[in-house]
């Protein structure tokens, strides 16, 4: 019958208004999902990214020392210590700003037995092998090179002998430009390592003691090397592998002149347009034991709060750097005790062992610290 028909009409408005209410629901869900910024996590969630992250932090902390073995002291110590020194809520913190350390060059971050320091072999070579030189060479220039040959030898260096090598490289070397002379210290430092396969002077640098100057510097460390080297081949050999400014190279050091200054004081003589820098020939300063210090002083500024080198040259800048310091401090000494991997003196390394303990210092010890020197593929002939 007709009036038990459905009225169409009357149910597509039903629709209609169930697909309005249905749209309006939706659209209130995406307003509100939209303007929430961060979604709830529960306990378990949180909990879960609190380890992440705590593992991602001891990941790092294992790989910027990974080629320093578990058991190494300098290892566990300098992790606690950036750990404490970097945490604004300990009372051990460390402003940015004092956070200073210093490395003494040769035998601390590079090798000084192959046979003997960096310096001591440029001079040995441009005295007596440089053929563009050896026939220039002074008697003196050329007495104190087969003194260094005597040192390398034996193994022995005489206690005067490094005032002697200061001298003579600053006579040898004396016109040169301030970049002819660091092109001079680069192309002997390409040159291979006496001792050692797959290896030049230049790459003769611990890769452990790398890592540690990388690792301070990811923590905000300023880092300057203090060497008892020239400061000019302290830079020619150190740049482009130690990875900080040419400015906080500092060795000793030896005069510089403009090339059109002849006798004349520098007080009494302007830079001209025409002049270039160049070596003057007089030796001033060896960098070592209380001079250390004093340079310390004057182009620092700050006193160090960490300290790391090799020997008895070093131990002032240590003692200054842990004495009367109001900041925690550190300070460490390689001791070159390998025989198999470095030139290793285990005599000379006991001796230093026993400096640490009585000076308050942390030993470290080449073959029981460190996973590798120079690299696997680096042996030695």
């Amino acid at each position: 019958m007709d009036n038990q028909k459905k009225n169409p009409a009357k149910t597509w408005k039903i629709i209609s208004i169930v697909l309005a209410v249905a749209l309006i629901a939706v659209s209130c869900t995406w307003a509100i999902t939209a303007n929430t910024s961060q979604p709830a996590k529960c306990d378990s969630d949180t909990s879960v990214s609190e380890s992440v992250d705590k593992a991602d932090g001891d990941k790092t902390e294992a790989d910027a020392l990974s080629l320093w073995t578990e058991k190494a002291p300098l290892k566990t110590e300098l992790t606690e210590y950036i750990k404490t020194i970097t945490d604004k809520d300990s009372k051990d913190f460390i402003p940015v700003e004092n956070r200073i350390a210093v490395f003494d060059m040769d035998g601390t971050l590079c090798c000084e037995t192959d046979p003997g320091y960096f310096d001591h072999k440029l001079l040995y070579h441009r005295v007596m092998e440089d053929p563009d030189y050896k026939d220039k060479a002074s008697d003196e220039e050329k007495a104190t090179a087969a003194r260094i040959k005597e040192y390398f030898d034996t193994g022995e260096y005489p206690e005067d002998l490094g005032v002697a090598h200061g001298k003579a490289v600053a006579a040898a070397f004396k016109g040169m430009t301030v970049d002819e002379f660091d092109a001079y210290v680069k192309a002997y430092r390409d040159q291979p390592a006496a001792g050692y396969n797959n290896l030049t002077n230049g790459q003769a640098f611990y890769k452990p003691m790398l890592q540690v100057i990388e690792y301070l510097k990811a923590n905000d460390f300023k880092v300057y090397i203090v060497s008892g080297t020239d400061r000019l081949i302290t830079r020619g050999l150190a740049e482009g592998t130690v990875d900080i400014p040419l400015s906080q190279m500092i060795g000793s050091d030896e005069s510089l002149v403009a090339t059109n200054q002849g006798d004349e004081d520098g007080l009494n003589y302007t830079f001209s347009k025409d002049d270039k820098l160049v070596t003057g020939g007089d030796f001033l300063i060896k960098n070592l034991k209380m001079n250390k210090v004093s340079v310390i002083e004057q182009e620092i500024g700050v006193q160090p709060v960490l300290a790391f080198g090799n020997s008895s040259g070093d131990f002032a800048m240590a003692n200054y750097t842990i004495t009367n310091n109001k900041y925690k401090t550190g300070a460490y000494m390689l001791c070159c005790d390998d025989t198999e991997r470095e030139n290793g003196k285990v005599e000379k390394a006991e001796k230093m062992r026993k400096n640490c303990e009585e000076n308050g210092y942390t030993a470290v010890s080449m073959k029981d610290d460190w996973t590798t020197i120079y690299g696997e593929d680096v042996t030695r002939k």
